[in-house]
Formats: structure tokens, sequence, C-alpha cells
């Protein structure tokens, strides 16, 4: 029996009809540069049609996943991926919900907790009910407390869920936040409404607005003074304009007068009213909500559940001392102690009814413990984890599995963490392979590819300069290989970069008493003009300190805009800096239509140039595929239609009118040195920047996508399929291209993400430039080649979670 996969004749995208070999039951690393076909081959080949050949044998419909391009593969098992792309965005998904260990804790709370009787405040005992119910709309019925009689309902599941209204907080109906009007962004104060105050109005609509104001004003008995600016208002005139006339801030003003029945006697909802209005009303548009907060709304922790999400009667509710609320805050690893120390607690017959739920409680926190994110909590929402960390989560959940003979697919698992956590990922990954798995790894760190069984380095460079294998074998035979530019860092041929030596400087920017979190009252002094690099263990503080608090706390300095700062004392040096940007992971939209061309602005010179080649027959407007005119109305410009599938997932297939161009003929006709607009948004940056080189307001943009390490980077792929650190990058390529005068400080969250390291050197190279320009760079980094290059090491620990949030070092590299 071969116990090897083999691919013949691989030309998927950049691949190069590659055919190649991969041991079976093994841990499998693809390594190579950014952009080199790695993930191509993990996940559109072998993956895709590891499923694609699955499903075939249980004889159902495989015409929604096509077969790659290649000629045969053979040995293949059925394939489970886990890559980058799998948060889910809800507000109401947490660690806990998505690991399900919540809704064990909430089964054990349901079971034996102990709450306090509204009547008499005594303890009610456990009912002992076994809850073979487990229902989650199940509702308890109404029992007597043994003191006093009165009647409290019975403990069920749901009364622990927030996304329950048996348990929910009934304020903020579960979220653990509300939103709030941030009246300093809605409206400026120093103008008058006639000169434009309210910055969200639509000048055109300003005086059909100030007609209803006028009208309600002289409903209440007084004039409203378009003409003065907002600050100078009295209180009923401001807090008609920002809150209407039905609002309880306004009515405290005229609680004995009715509220106008109609607009033009003086009904006016008011600008802050509206704008929630709205909000509320389009749930499902993330984009409009993601304007409406920039434009003026903010969001805070409820004020009445204090940001837990439950019922008071639920956070009452106590085991062996600990509220449900209390369990989720805990960091999984004294979660897991808390646990194990459980039945030494518990009386006979109480533990006979739990044992089961406890044991398995255990089992899954210490299998997420052992992917390394025992730092977490289970109430840490899931759209604030990195893709790393989102990763791993699955991948604990794979490991309690159990399942053998399967293909499994990772992009990278160790995004995000400390060098010193790798060793237990790499000893999960050994786990997943000792079961009689083929696990296969698309990653660059040296750790990883040194613990491989078989390693592929795939290039030897980006897009078409790579496709190819250039070396493969254990790592010590790709060390030796002379081709493989993985191969010389992984022997230490090629050197890793080295500090410019610039150590500390005169100014500064200083964090004082940083408590937020696992911050334990720190103090940070952050040396300007310098390449200053955070890190430490995962959890360890490092995003709270600079990410909410110094971010926050940047933005409002300068901007008067965004949400608090994290809890602090103060900080100093500001005086220092003319602004400061904050690059970090977060999606650039969440709209298919923007993509790398058209969010670096380098998509408007490029319609520019083929308007230019049209001779005066089409205009920059019809190179659009956003806007009618020279797109294909059949697909309006996306290349794919949707189809529904009904019981299954929607389907897109190229359309069939434009073949999947986007564009119509006559737009596609007009070339630039032989390309037509829908090859150029095929083409990566590199390949764009040959096409392009003698446009100078092109190039110059491809060239900064190209000097942080996107080279290899298709200019029409979608924003939202981007990966964190891409999209990271892309953010650093267009903030590169603006004048900056005076000193910017620039705060970066993992810049490496996803980065080989040889595009982790051309990335600090550009680094380093904005440090020689004057500027300050302050980096959350675990990358060891960054630290080693940094000025100045900010070092928080000494563990993640509870024991963590203590500054460990401060210095020069080496001092």
């Amino acid at each position: 029996m071969d116990n090897s996969i083999r691919v013949t004749g691989a030309r998927l995208h950049n691949l190069r009809n590659v055919s190649f070999s991969l041991p079976k039951n093994k841990l499998v690393v693809l390594t190579g540069l950014s952009g080199s076909g790695k993930s191509t081959l993990a996940f559109d080949t072998l993956h895709r049609e590891g499923q694609r050949q699955y499903l075939e044998s249980l004889g159902m419909v495989t015409g929604f996943v096509s077969k790659p391009a290649v000629d045969s593969i053979s040995g293949l098992s059925p394939s489970i991926s886990v890559d980058q792309h799998l948060t889910n965005r809800s507000p109401r998904s947490t660690v806990g919900t998505v690991t399900e260990v919540f809704t064990y804790l909430r089964l054990l709370w349901s079971r034996i907790g102990t709450r306090p009787c509204p009547g008499c405040g005594k303890s009610i005992p456990p009912s002992y009910v076994n809850e073979a119910e487990a229902d989650e709309d199940a509702e308890g019925e109404q029992t007597p407390c043994p003191h006093c009689g009165t009647l409290v309902p019975e403990l069920v599941m749901g009364s622990f869920s927030f996304n329950k209204p048996a348990g929910a907080c009934p304020s903020c109906t579960g979220l653990g936040e509300v939103i709030r009007p941030d009246v300093r962004r809605l409206v400026d104060g120093s103008r008058s409404l006639a000169q434009g105050a309210v910055r969200g109005w639509n000048p055109k609509l300003t005086e059909w607005n100030l007609t209803a104001l006028r009208a309600a004003a002289r409903h209440y008995g007084f004039t409203f003074d378009a003409d003065r600016p907002f600050g100078e208002l009295d209180e009923p005139q401001q807090d008609l304009l920002i809150h209407g006339v039905e609002s309880p801030e306004f009515r405290r003003h005229f609680p004995q007068t009715d509220s106008p029945t109609s607009v033009s006697s003086g009904r006016f909802e008011g600008v802050a009213t509206a704008l929630l209005r709205r909000y509320t009303e389009r749930a499902d548009d993330p984009e409009y909500r993601e304007r409406a907060e920039k434009q003026g709304l903010v969001k805070q922790p409820c004020g009445q559940c204090e940001g837990t999400r439950l019922r008071p009667e639920s956070r009452a509710v106590t085991v062996r001392g600990l509220t449900i609320v209390e369990a989720a805050r805990l960091p999984l690893t004294e979660l897991d102690g808390w646990l194990a120390g459980l039945k030494a607690r518990s009386a006979g017959d109480e533990w006979l009814l739990v044992e089961p739920v406890v044991a398995d409680l255990e089992e899954r926190v210490r299998r997420l413990v052992d992917v390394g994110v025992g730092y977490l909590s289970l109430e840490q929402s899931t759209p604030s984890l990195s893709a790393g960390e989102t990763q791993r989560l699955r991948l604990a959940a794979l490991l309690g599995s159990g399942l053998t003979g399967v293909l499994y697919v990772l992009d990278e698992p160790t995004i995000g963490l400390h060098p010193s956590d790798t060793a237990r990922l790499i000893g999960v990954l050994r786990r997943l392979r000792d079961l009689g798995n083929t696990v296969l790894v698309v990653e660059h760190d040296l750790d990883v590819l040194r613990a491989a069984d078989h390693v592929v380095d795939v290039g030897p460079g980006a897009g078409r300069d790579g496709g190819r294998i250039v070396a493969a074998g254990t790592p010590q035979e790709v060390a030796r290989a002379e081709a493989s530019v993985t191969g010389a860092y992984l022997s230490g041929r090629l050197p890793a970069p080295e500090s410019r030596g610039r150590g500390d400087s005169d100014s500064a920017v200083v964090i004082r008493g940083a408590r937020a979190h696992n911050l334990k009252d720190v103090t940070v002094r952050i040396p300007l003009n310098r390449l200053v690099t955070v890190t430490g263990p995962s959890g360890s503080g490092k995003s709270t300190l600079l990410l909410d608090i110094l971010g926050r706390a940047a933005r409002r300095h300068f901007h008067g805009a965004g949400d608090l700062p994290a809890e602090h004392d103060g900080i100093d040096g500001w005086e220092h800096l003319s602004k400061a940007v904050l690059i970090d992971q977060q999606p650039i939209s969440r709209v298919p239509r923007s993509n790398a061309a058209t969010y670096s602005d380098v998509f408007t010179p490029i319609r520019e140039v083929f308007a230019a080649r049209s001779e005066g027959r089409l205009t920059a407007g019809h190179f659009s595929f956003n806007v009618p005119g020279g797109r294909c109305e059949r697909c309006e410009g996306a290349g794919v239609l949707t189809v529904q599938m009904h019981f299954l997932p929607a389907v897109e297939v190229r359309c069939p009118a434009c073949r999947g161009r986007r564009f119509r003929p006559e737009v596609l006709s007009v070339r630039h040195e032989g390309h037509d607009i829908a090859e150029v948004l095929q083409a990566t940056v590199d390949e764009a920047l040959t096409v392009f080189k003698d446009v100078p307001p092109v190039a110059t943009r491809l060239k900064r996508m190209a000097d942080v390490g996107l080279g290899y980077l298709p200019l029409g792929q979608p924003a939202t399929t981007l990966s964190g650190g891409e999209a990271q990058r892309l953010k650093l390529a267009r903030e590169l291209g603006r004048r900056t005068t005076g000193r910017a400080l620039y705060l970066l969250d993992e810049p490496t993400t996803g980065l080989h390291a040889a595009d982790t050197a051309r990335l600090l190279d550009v680094l380093q430039r904005l440090v020689d320009a004057g500027h300050s760079v302050v980096t959350i980094e675990h990358n060891l080649d960054v630290v080693r290059a940094s000025d100045w090491l900010i070092e928080l620990g000494p563990e993640g979670g509870a024991a963590g949030g203590q500054l460990m070092v401060e210095g020069a590299p080496g001092t």
C-alpha cells in the first residue's frame, strides 16, 4: 500500500505544473515566500480535491466544488481545513459559546447552584433536578423558598444564557453594551446650525430640519436660535436638537406639555435619536452601522448588568461561592484549577449528579490550554479574537473529535503566539498526527519547520516567480538546499536582522498607572523617534496597553473621537507628536467589491491611464466595475453570479455574459502595454509594477505595496478575503503615501503576520525608514527578527491572563 499523497501536474494560479508527493500520517509543513503558491497547493488543490472526492464517494452532487487544475491526485483522505477566515463576527458570540464550555457551565450552575431568596434573603439550596431537559428554552416552574415560602423560578440552563430571555439582561438584551450618542462627534459646538454644526446633516436638508426645530420651539413656548453656536445654546435647545421632542431628556423640561403630532407642528425626532433608530433598523447592514459609529455613536458597558450580559437573578447564583459571571472571567488556566478542586468541595450525592458534566468540562478546558489559549476567558467576544486565536480554538475542537485517517490543513496556526507557547502548539500538532492523521501546515515559523517530519519549500519567489518546488525532505535536507531561501534561514546562512543601536531618546510618551484588564498598575516609557517593540507571552497585556489605552487615547487626543481609553492614570508626551496612526488587523472592508487596488487608491490612476488610451471614446468612469457605464450589467461588475441553492449554501458561478471579466467588450478592447483592465486586476502587485513602471502615479503606489511585503497580492483580490496581516500592511502602504508634517507615532499590531523571514526583512527596512524620517514606530510583535532589530524593547509578563500584566523588562536589546 502506497503511504503517500501523490500530486501530478498542479497548475492552479501560479503553480508551474508541479508534481510531488507527501508522506501520509506525518507532520508536513509547506513553506516559502509570501505569494509563492503554498496556500494554493494546500487549500485550493489538496483540501478542495479531498472534499470533492469524499462527497463524490457518498454519491452527492459535487458541481459546487470544482475540480482544481491538476492532472491527478492519489492517496487523498477526507480533508478538514482550519484557515484564517472563520471568525464569527456576531457580538453575541464568545469564547465560551463557540467552544461549548459555557454551555456545560450553565448546566452545572442550573443543577447545583445556590441563590439568595428575594423574600427573606436566606440561601435557597439546589433542587437537584436531573435536567434531562437540558432544553435551552425550558422554563422553570415556580417553587417555594424552604424558609419563607416565596415563589421563585426553578433554575434551568436558559436562566444563565445571555442569548435567551430567561437569562439575558433586559436593558442590553444580553449584549453587555449599549450604544450611546457622542455629542462632541455629532455636533461642532463652535458652529451654529446655519453654519453646518450638525456633521451628519445633508446641507440641502438643513433648512427643512431648521423649520421643524423652530416649529417645535414655538410649540413649547421658546425660540430656537439657529445662528448661535451650539455650545452657547441653553439646555432645552440642545436637548431638543440632540434627543428630540419624544425623549425623556427633553420632556423633563416641559413635563406638562403634550408632544406635537406632526412634523409641521414641531415633531422633531432629534439628531441622536434618528441615528440610533436607523442603526437599530439596519442591524444586518454592517457597512452602515460602521459609518454610524464613526459619525457619532459609541459603545459603552451596559449600566444595568455592568457588561455581564445576565439578569441580576442569574448573577446571584453561586457554585461553591463562585458566580457564573466570575467563572466566565477566569483565565482558562485558572478555571481548569477550580474545576479540578470541585470534587473535594462537593457532597457525595451532589458529586454523582455533576461528575459527568465536570469531567466533560475539564477535558474541554484542558484542550484549550494545550493549544495555547489558556490566557483567554470564556466571556471574551469572538470578534475580538485574532485569526490565530480563532484557529487554535478550532484546533482544540479537532483534538476532541477522535477522528483518524483525516487530512488536516492548517494555515499558520502560530499567528500571535509567543515563542514560549510554540512548543506546546507543536505538541498538539503531533498529537493529531499520532492519532493516525496527516497534518499539513502552511507555516513560516522556523521552530515549526524544525519540528516537522517533512518540509516542502515552494518558490523560489512570489507570483510568477514562484509556483515551483524548490526543496523537499526533512528539515535538515531542506536546510542544505542551496536554492532554498527558507533553507538559508534554517541553516543560518542568511543572518537575522540586527538593531541599529539607537537606544533611548530624550523625548518619550509615558503611560502612567495602566490597570485595564490584567495590567497591574504599569507605568511604561516609550522613547520617540525609535523602533520600539512591545513583546511578551500571549495574553500578557500587550494589546491592552498599546491598542486599548495608547491607541484610543491618541485617537481622542488628535481627533476628538473614538471609544474611551481603557483604565489608566494618564499619558504624558503628546506635545512631541503631531499625529498618531493606529494600524491594526481589523478588516479594511466587509464589502467584496472593495479590493486591494481600490483601497490603496492605485485603481484611480490606473483607470485614468486606460481612459487616456481610449482616445476620448471612454472616460475613467467606464473602467470602474462599481458604477454603470463600462461594467457588465449582467453581474453588475462582480464577475460572478450568486445562485441560491435552497437547502445548501449559495454558490457563486462565473458570469456567462462577461465570462468573469467584469467589463463590456468595448472597455476590454482598450489595452496598456498589452494588458486590458481585467488582466490588470488579475495581476499581482509585482506584475503590475512592471506594466506601469513608466506611470509615476501608479508605480509609486505599487512600490509602497511591494515594500511592505504585498508584492504577491493580486490587485483585484476582494478585501473580505485578506488576512489580518495583509489588511494591516495594506493600511500601512496607504498611510505611507500620505504627506506627513511634523512627527507621527505609528502603532502596529503584529505587522509580520503571514510573512516569510525574507519578507520580514523588507518590512523592517520600511519601518526603519520611517524612524530615519523622524517618526516613531511601536509594534506588538513575537517575531524574533523584529525583536532583534528594535531600538527599544518592552516586555510584559511573566505569563498570560491573571499571571501577566507586569512590566518585566524595558531597554535596548542585549542590555
